[in-house]
C-alpha cells in the first residue's frame, strides 16, 4: 500500500491524513487555497471536467504530483514541469550537534511566513502550518532554519519546507533538522519521504549524504483554469 500512496501523494493525503480538510468532488480533491495549492486525482483516467469547475476558481492555478488527468476539458491548461526526485529514509540518521530545535506554533507564524516567502515562496500558504508539526532553529532572535510535516497517510509522512535563511547557510541547520524529524517519524512508525528538484543539487547531495535514497522520479504539473 505504501508504494501506491507515494506514487499519488496529494490524493493519498487528501483521502487519509487530511481528509477533514479536503474539498472533494468524486475522484478529484484539493486543499483549501489558504492551506496549499495542491490537487489530486484518483487516477489518470478520471473525467475531471465537472469536478474542476466546482473546485477551482477562474484564473486559479493548482499543482499535481505523481498522477495527472490524461484529458483536461476546454478552458484548462495542463503544463508539465521537470520531474522531482522522491526520496525515502528507512534507517535512523546521525544528528549533528547544534542549537536548540523548538516546535513552532501560531506564535511563530509571522517568522515562518517571512522565511518561506524568502526561500520557499511557491508552496507555503497562511495556514500551511496547520497541516502538521513544524520545527525551527532561532539564532539572534531570528528564525534561521525550519522543517515541517505536510503530506502523509497512516504509514507515511512527508518532510517539507526544509529551508535556511541565507544569512545562516553553511552551519548544518538543515541537516540537523532533517535528521531529527526523520528519526522522530521513524520512531512513530512512519516512513519519512521528501521531494526535491533535480536542479537543487546541493539539497540532493545533502539528503543522499545523510541517508535518504531516491525512490523514483515523480511527475509534477501545473493546471490552470484559463476562464
Amino acid at each position: 500500500m505504501v508504494a501506491s500512496e507515494l506514487d499519488n501523494p496529494f490524493w493519498s493525503s487528501l483521502c487519509s491524513r487530511h481528509r477533514a480538510l479536503a474539498l472533494r468532488e468524486g475522484d478529484v480533491a484539493r486543499y483549501p487555497p489558504e492551506f496549499a495549492p495542491f490537487l489530486g486525482v484518483a487516477d489518470g483516467d478520471v473525467e475531471v471536467g465537472d469536478a474542476l469547475a466546482a473546485l477551482v476558481a477562474p484564473g486559479e492555478s493548482m499543482l499535481l504530483l505523481g498522477i495527472a488527468p490524461r484529458r483536461v476539458p476546454d478552458g484548462w491548461q495542463l503544463e508539465a514541469f521537470a520531474d522531482l526526485a522522491q526520496m525515502t529514509c528507512i534507517r535512523p540518521l546521525e544528528v549533528i550537534d547544534g542549537p536548540e530545535v523548538i516546535e513552532l506554533s501560531g506564535a511563530h507564524r509571522a517568522d515562518v511566513l517571512a522565511l518561506t516567502a524568502l526561500v520557499y515562496p511557491h508552496y507555503f500558504r497562511p495556514r500551511t502550518m496547520e497541516l502538521g508539526r513544524y520545527f525551527g532553529i532561532y539564532q539572534d532572535g531570528r528564525l534561521a532554519a525550519m522543517i515541517g510535516e505536510r503530506l502523509g497517510t497512516g504509514t507515511t509522512r512527508e518532510a517539507s519546507a526544509i529551508c535556511t535563511h541565507p544569512d545562516f547557510n553553511g552551519r548544518g541547520y538543515a541537516r540537523r533538522l532533517t535528521a531529527m524529524l526523520t528519526n522522530d517519524l521513524l520512531g512513530r512508525g512512519h516512513l519519512p519521504f521528501l521531494h526535491v528538484s533535480h536542479e537543487n543539487r546541493r539539497a540532493l547531495q545533502l539528503y543522499e549524504q545523510i541517508g535518504y535514497r531516491r525512490r523514483r522520479d515523480i511527475g509534477f504539473w501545473s493546471m490552470r483554469r484559463a476562464r
